[in-house]
């Protein structure tokens, strides 16, 4: 029976009980989705199976679809370009084509909808040239655009890692035996970036799901609006609370196809002999094309909305600023996030390392209930343990601790992800022959797989902290009273129109993300 529930080898006690404790804490929201459901179920099931909630279903599905192969697109040869090809200033391109990441969705969204949208200042510049309205940006091709343009780093970051990773030699005998390099990446590289992208995928496809703000200014209906609709119209939370259980078993679905993707491959090498680096493939003719698409990407995504905060900037300085508080959000948002994505890079670590490791019913079952948190819109994740911190932990309600909680329980996958990657690319009998010269479970993690797999331990803490530090709900209703952060700020000022103002705060949380970004690709980790 321990064979078939766990592969062909038991894990150590004390792994499986910490990755299930680890797992079981990830999916406390859900937890608390089942007991507001089971205590009132025909209001629930009356959402659940209400014809309106179809329409949702089908609409974030959509949205979700869309902007997972809009993402795929973009990121897949971009992450090839500034790998294996001669571009110039590759590592200037991963890092620029990276930073998109750190802008705040409902940041972005606002920014592409007073630039691009009808009455925005392109309109503006056109209107002497006789343009009296542009085509309006809301609904679906607004989401589509924003979301996109803000998530194709997560698939971008690890098929990079994994590019930079893969042995040359296969694609080098392939290439030998006469077959063209397009052909060379369609049936040797590709399949081995599968899991890494099906990874990416996973995780653009549960931000879309799980996001607020983006789609609430593009006026697109989807879940996570609905649900927020439910919580304001007076604190109706067994209907969202359903709606988010219908975002569970989304989630489910799509764990499932990702398992299907990425379960079966095995990515590490198997022929005697050191690793060397791939050597660069010329683009030739192809490199102007190339630089275009590198800069456009780069413009759309990054350029135009930081020169739109740089004008709104310039605006709100002649107002004035308090860079007394400034400072202290700046501070708080540091201590937040920094914190969270020290611990979500420690904690993912039992659960990559038992799915990896020790494959099999019981393993994937604790890997897939992990991803629970975040799943849910993280309103519903902050809810749920305000629930949680009233009627059961008191002493935690309102504390930076029960906020770190919040976070790192939220964006865990971001960690386990990358850590997972880097784990199937370990050869195991690397390990047993540590274990064979006589080295315990911990002295071979420390000595042999732990430098193997640290730069997908730091690109899985990097993504926690880029996403962390521009969380909006959860800091809105976890934080201590007086603890305000960037997010926050821009959230307020926005939300009494002060645009000017918050272009500085926003400006400056890019600045703090850009930073552990380009130390990371100096050491060769996030985005090389």
């Amino acid at each position: 029976m321990g064979g078939v529930l766990f592969g062909r080898r038991r894990p150590p006690a004390a792994l499986l009980a910490a990755a299930a404790l680890i797992a079981v804490a990830a999916a406390l929201p859900a937890g608390y989705l089942a007991i507001v459901i089971g205590r009132e179920w025909d209001v629930a099931s009356a959402a659940i199976f209400d014809s309106r909630t179809l329409g949702l279903l089908g609409r974030s599905a959509g949205l979700a679809g869309a902007v997972t192969l809009a993402a795929t697109v973009i990121a897949v040869p971009l992450a090839w370009l500034t790998v294996r090809s001669d571009l110039r200033a590759k590592r200037l391109w991963a890092t620029l084509a990276t930073l998109p990441l750190v802008i705040p969705s409902y940041i972005g969204a606002y920014l592409f909808a007073s630039a691009l949208g009808p009455n925005g200042r392109l309109q503006d510049l056109l209107e002497p040239l006789g343009v009296e309205r542009l085509p309006s940006l809301y609904g679906f091709p607004g989401a589509l655009i924003v979301l996109t343009l803000f998530t194709y780093p997560l698939i971008l970051i690890p098929v990079r890692a994994t590019l930079r990773r893969l042995d040359p030699q296969l694609e080098e005998a392939a290439l030998a035996m006469g077959r063209s390099p397009a052909t060379v990446f369609r049936t040797v590289v590709a399949p081995q970036l599968m899991p890494a992208i099906a990874g990416g995928a996973l995780l653009v496809s549960l931000y879309v799901l799980s996001d607020f703000g983006a789609v609430s200014i593009m006026r697109f209906d989807s879940f996570t609006r609905e649900i927020y609709v439910s919580y304001q119209s007076g604190f109706e939370r067994t209907s969202a609370a359903a709606l988010g259980a219908v975002l569970v078993a989304m989630m489910l679905v799509l764990l499932v196809v990702q398992a299907k993707v990425a379960g079966s491959r095995t990515l590490h090498r198997t022929g005697p002999g050191a690793q060397r680096p791939p050597r660069p493939v010329p683009l030739g003719r192809w490199r102007l094309p190339a630089l275009a698409f590198s800069s456009t990407v780069v413009f759309v995504a990054l350029v135009l909305p930081v020169g739109v905060l740089v004008y709104w900037a310039t605006k709100g300085l002649t107002s004035g600023v308090e860079l007394g508080a400034l400072l202290g959000n700046a501070l708080n948002s540091l201590a937040a996030a920094g914190v969270a994505a020290a611990v979500a890079g420690v904690v993912a670590l039992p659960i990559a390392f038992l799915a990896t490791r020790f494959p099999g019913p019981l393993t994937r079952l604790v890997e897939r209930v992990g991803y629970a948190g975040y799943a849910l819109p993280g309103i519903v994740v902050a809810l749920a343990l305000v629930f949680f911190g009233t009627r059961v932990a008191l002493p935690l309600y309102q504390t930076l601790a029960m906020l770190v909680f919040a976070l790192t329980m939220h964006y865990l996958p971001l960690a386990v992800a990358p850590a997972s990657a880097a784990l199937r690319q370990v050869p195991p009998r690397m390990e047993e022959a540590a274990r064979g010269l006589g080295r315990g479970p911990l002295g071979v993690f420390h000595t042999v797989t732990a430098p193997l797999v640290r730069g997908g331990i730091l690109a899985g803490v990097a993504l926690v902290f880029l996403h962390a530090i521009k969380e909006l709900p959860a800091t809105l209703l976890l934080a201590p009273t007086g603890f305000e952060t960037l997010a926050t700020d821009i959230w307020r000022q926005t939300g009494f129109g002060f645009y000017e103002a918050s272009a500085i705060p926003a400006l400056v949380l890019l600045a703090i993300s850009a930073l552990p970004l380009y130390l990371l690709s100096e050491k060769g980790t996030v985005t090389s």
